[in-house]
């Protein structure tokens, strides 16, 4: 559930803070006011991509940020994400404070909130986001895991036969390629650390005899003339020896210059070892050169970086070895392919059978739902194909099934693909009714975003579809974006978002709205702007048929 939400300096966005409560929520306002902006600072802190021009006109950065509670097994019941974006294009994204990759926050996503909007029909239309949907309505995710690890373990087999396949010349000159790159990077001895101690002693080498002389120069204040540091000290301690005979206070002084003589003595012996250090050395310096054009040749070959180079290397030691033994390996290495293939085989069977048994039922789930979503007559069918054939050795971490969604919204149209579709409205529909069955789903304690689903829709589908979003309500957080009076009359919690001009700035506001202000708004999305006493008194009474 999204408890908290902060957007700072996001477009029109100066700083709007909002505290989400359970059950159903809308957002409505007029055409361009920022609705939309909304749930663009919650995709954001969900880990899509920012842009610096988001960042609000006359700022340097945007900040949003987002409280989540949650019933999943996440390590805390409370996840607070945060997205900061600058001018200079620096962006950084922290959960519950601790600085996180971007990859870490879009895994995490899913299980907090599911997002969809006009934009998202492209998802709905896409086959593997049909399969997917099914095997998690269908409760197979787990077993699909199970086959997806034996799909890679076959793949993994067959790569290895393939290399240990190739013909003896080629294996033979594959071999003493191998050996030629092991021993070239083995000879090298590398170690990740040591370019870099290479470069640091060489920009130090560089500067040598400026170094000496600077040294040199301290140690001649110290030790040459007359009225070097070191005689000025011995000639100051002297006479303080004298005079602290006659005035105590002189005692304390001589303590003191004296601690400083050590300490002056300790200076100049580091000076010395420093300068020993660091003697100017050209050989040394060419071999420090030659070393790192070494790596640096290495690095043109095998890899970006040491880390990279080291790591081709145990692929070539691996590879060596595996040739060196290729006719003993490749009978154990076919003994194994030909079980991992049969179990892969036999949990692909088990889960395209088990889609074919849902899918029945999926489709008289769908047909229910869309049915009440004011397509009374409308056909839904999943069509199965093959990506290969069980008997062939080509593998799918999806198993062999590929599915796509169908649909007649019409009487006497056939069944089309829904990438066929032209209606916002129909998929808008569509997709509504396929949260509603997913609802059961393992995932199902997510946030459920709307931003405009009504699109393309009014009258009784309209109502129809409120009705639907208030179901869904029941069980989940529900917020959705509207335009239409039908949702938004429904919903337990109502914010009305609007701009405002200011000294030439443009402001975006948001506001909770209460029962006569909420009465206000209806009307407005119903009539217009110009309200009427028939239109006031009736979204009144919309809104106490709905809330009493």
């Amino acid at each position: 559930m999204l408890k908290y939400l902060r957007i700072q300096n996001f477009a029109t966005i100066e700083n709007i803070e909002i505290k989400f409560k359970k059950g159903f929520t809308v957002l409505t306002g007029e055409t361009g006011t920022g609705k939309s902006i909304i749930i663009d600072g919650i995709r954001l802190a969900l880990g899509e991509k920012g842009e610096v021009d988001q960042i609000r006109t006359g700022e340097k950065e945007l900040q949003v940020e987002a409280i989540f509670s949650s019933s999943s097994s996440l390590s805390s019941q409370e996840i607070t994400l945060q997205r900061t974006l600058s001018r200079d294009g620096t962006a950084r994204a922290y959960v519950n404070g601790v600085l996180t990759p971007l990859k870490k926050i879009k895994a995490l996503a899913p299980e907090l909130v599911d997002i969809y909007g006009q934009s998202d029909h492209i998802f709905l239309r896409n086959k593997e986001f049909q399969l997917d949907y099914l095997d998690e309505v269908a409760g197979l995710l787990s077993l699909r895991e199970e086959v997806a690890r034996l799909a890679q373990q076959v793949k993994k087999f067959f790569k290895e036969k393939d290399k240990l396949s190739l013909k003896e010349a080629e294996r033979r000159q594959r071999l003493d390629f191998l050996k030629f790159q092991i021993n070239e990077i083995s000879q090298a001895n590398l170690s990740p650390e040591e370019e870099e101690e290479l470069i640091q002693q060489r920009n130090i080498l560089r500067q040598a005899e400026h170094i000496q002389q600077l040294v040199d120069e301290l140690l001649a204040l110290g030790f040459e003339e007359d009225l070097s540091l070191t005689n000025l000290l011995s000639q100051m301690l002297h006479r303080l020896e004298e005079l602290k005979k006659f005035e105590s206070t002189f005692a304390e002084m001589a303590r003191a210059a004296e601690e400083f003589n050590l300490l002056l003595k300790e200076y100049f012996r580091f000076l010395l070892s420093f300068k020993e250090k660091y003697e100017v050395s050209p050989e040394k310096l060419d071999q420090i050169e030659a070393r790192l054009n070494l790596i640096e040749n290495l690095k043109r070959k095998y890899g970006a970086t040491v880390t990279e180079v080291l790591a081709y290397l145990k692929e070539a030691q691996d590879e060596y070895q595996l040739l060196s033994s290729s006719e003993e390996k490749l009978s154990q290495i076919d003994e194994e392919l030909k079980k991992s293939l049969a179990l892969y085989q036999e949990k692909a069977g088990q889960l395209s059978q088990a889609r074919q048994r849902y899918a029945k039922e999926f489709n008289r789930l769908v047909e229910k739902e869309i049915k009440s979503l004011g397509m009374s007559r409308a056909k839904f069918e999943v069509r199965f194909s093959q990506r290969s054939s069980p008997l062939e050795t080509s593998v799918h971490e999806k198993g062999w099934d590929e599915v796509e969604f169908l649909i007649s919204p019409n009487p006497g149209e056939e069944l089309k693909p829904l990438r066929r579709i032209a209606s916002g409205g129909e998929l808008s529909r569509l997709m509504l009714a396929l949260k509603v069955i997913g609802k059961a789903s393992p995932a199902s304690d997510r946030t459920l975003i709307f931003d405009e689903i009504d699109s393309g829709i009014g009258g009784k589908t309209a109502e129809a579809v409120a009705t639907k979003l208030a179901q869904l309500a029941d069980s989940h957080q529900v917020i959705c974006v509207t335009h239409l009076p039908q949702i938004a009359v429904v919903a337990a919690h109502h914010y009305h978002i609007d701009k405002t001009v200011k000294s030439g700035r443009t402001y975006t506001r948001l506001k909770l709205l209460n029962f006569e202000e909420r009465v206000k708004e209806i009307a407005r999305l119903t009539v217009g702007s110009r309200l009427t006493e028939i239109a006031l008194r009736n979204a009144r009474e919309m809104l106490r048929h709905h809330h009493h």
